[in-house]
Parts: structure tokens; C-alpha cells; sequence
């Protein structure tokens, strides 16, 4: 992929996923999260899948690998990023959630023996500690943030497994069946542990409809695409940027607070992702000389 187009579709996609966060809290004043999210889910999963009913389906295990990636993606990432708003800022929620790509380093290293340079594991290890920074080094262990920390392990898992098993599917095709799944087991959720409920308001359909067009069907899209197109760690180095549009625009809309560490922590994400994603001169050089 022509890396401006790359850097284009990650900028879209990492500033609509922090848009998300605050987004939804505002719907959490309509609407209990499990059940927000089970019908941002399934109504977004419905919508792509009449789209693209025309292009190849799932056949026989194919099925349970959507299934099971849609409980790992939507239900177990975005249910954990959205109960965890009850104890604790949209903001701090999208900072926590995003803490997948150090994830991903480690779990791919472990569970399929992925091999990643030194160099990597310095840009995301500082890339961490800018998200530290940005959180304003005060991460008490409350619930709400170690519901957070479930979402990212969650996230991790879900992004080994597309990047595994993406090539049987098509990526648009997949990304409807894994919502519809993760929204029906949201559903089923939050008809055991709350007493579902949804107020309609103008506001609260229009977060409705942002959660599902841009929020879901565009988001996701775009993300199982870059998943597929390129190594899975390097892409979730630029989830980093996910908090630092989410606490800007947590701010703009929800009037949330943000520090001057804020900006700190954004430089050593920065830098991180540059260590993360930077192959060096040697490398490039190499690879001219194979083109030609």
C-alpha cells in the first residue's frame, strides 16, 4: 500500500476511534453501555452485511471465526471501553484501551512466536510511558481501569486473530458478521447484569447514528483493512494516537480536563510510533536494491 494512502486511512481511523469514546458517554446518559453498544453493534453489523451480501460469505468454520473474533473485537473491547466509563473518564478509558499494541508485541510474541526488533519493543515501551504520561501518572487500580486493561487484552487477542485468519475473509464482509456477533452477545449481556433501557432524544439517536455509521461501519472497515495490508504490531502502534484524540475531543464535547502532560505524553507517543514503524536506512536501502 502507497504509504500516504496508509498514513491517511490510519489518521481517519484512529481520530473517528477516539471520537468514540467521548461520543458514547454522552449516549450513556440515554441508554445503559451494554445495551448502547449491543444496538450501535447490531444495527451497524445488519447495515454492512444487506451491503455487501452480494461479495463472499463465511462457510462452515469460517462462522465461528467471525463469531468468535466479534466477542473479542466489539463485545470484549468496546463493552469493557464503555462500562469502564461509569468509574472513570471517557478520556482515561481511551488512553487504557489503547495501551493493545505493547499488548500485541508480547502476546504475538509468546502465542506465534512473531520475532520484533529491539528497536520496536523501545518505541512501544516509550510509547507506554506516554500514555502514562498523558493519564497524568496517577493510574489508580480501580475498576474501572482494570475494565479498561481487559478491553486492551481483548483488543490484542482480536488483532492476532484478524491478522491470522483475515485472508479466508473479506475484510468488509468480516467486519459486518464479527458486529453482529459482538452485539447480540452485548445484548444478551445486558439483559443479565442491567436493566436495559433506551430514552429517545434528538441527541441521543444522532449518537446513534454516529456510533453506527463512522463509529462502526466506517471504523471497523477501514481497520481489518490495514490489519490485513500490513504487520499487525506496526499498525496498533498507531492506536497511541487514539488517546490523544480521544482527550481532545473529550475535552471539546464533554468539557473534560486536559493537563500540559497531555502534551508530554503526546511527544513520546510520537516517538514511539516513529521507533515502532521506522525501518532504518540499511533496510530501505536493501529493498531498493531487490526492486531493481
Amino acid at each position: 500500500m502507497n504509504k500516504y494512502k496508509y498514513i491517511a486511512l490510519i489518521l481517519v481511523t484512529t481520530f473517528v476511534m477516539g471520537v468514540a469514546f467521548p461520543v458514547g458517554k454522552v449516549g450513556m446518559a440515554y441508554a445503559t453501555p451494554f445495551f448502547l453498544m449491543g444496538i450501535r453493534f447490531v444495527l451497524a453489523g445488519g447495515i454492512l452485511a444487506v451491503i455487501v451480501w452480494k461479495k463472499s460469505r463465511p462457510v462452515g468454520w469460517m462462522w465461528g471465526k467471525a463469531a468468535l473474533i466479534g466477542l473479542f473485537q466489539s463485545a470484549g473491547v468496546m463493552g469493557c471501553a464503555y462500562y469502564s466509563m461509569n468509574w472513570i473518564t471517557s478520556g482515561e478509558s481511551s488512553i487504557i484501551t489503547c495501551t493493545n499494541p505493547l499488548l500485541v508485541i508480547v502476546l504475538g510474541t509468546f502465542l506465534t512466536g512473531a520475532k520484533y526488533r529491539g528497536r520496536q519493543w523501545i518505541g512501544v515501551a516509550l510509547g507506554f510511558i506516554g500514555v502514562l504520561i498523558t493519564f497524568g501518572l496517577q493510574m489508580n487500580f480501580q475498576a474501572g481501569m482494570l475494565i479498561g486493561f481487559a478491553g486492551a487484552i481483548f483488543f490484542a487477542a482480536s488483532t492476532l486473530l484478524i491478522k491470522r485468519w483475515g485472508v479466508e475473509f473479506d475484510m468488509t464482509v468480516l467486519a459486518a458478521y464479527q458486529m453482529l456477533a459482538g452485539g447480540i452477545a452485548l445484548l444478551l449481556l445486558s439483559a443479565v447484569t442491567e436493566h436495559p433501557y433506551f430514552t429517545f432524544t434528538s441527541t441521543s439517536v444522532a449518537v446513534v447514528l454516529w456510533l453506527v455509521i463512522l463509529g462502526s461501519i466506517v471504523q471497523f472497515s477501514l481497520w481489518f483493512y490495514l490489519l490485513r495490508s500490513g504487520d499487525p504490531a506496526k499498525t496498533s502502534a498507531f492506536l497511541f494516537l487514539v488517546p490523544v484524540f480521544g482527550l481532545l475531543s473529550s475535552w471539546l464535547l464533554l468539557g473534560e480536563k486536559v493537563a500540559w502532560y497531555v502534551g508530554l505524553g503526546g511527544a513520546f507517543i510520537c516517538v514511539g510510533i516513529f521507533l515502532v514503524n521506522w525501518e532504518g536506512k540499511a533496510r530501505s536501502e536493501g529493498r531498493l536494491a531487490r526492486v531493481r
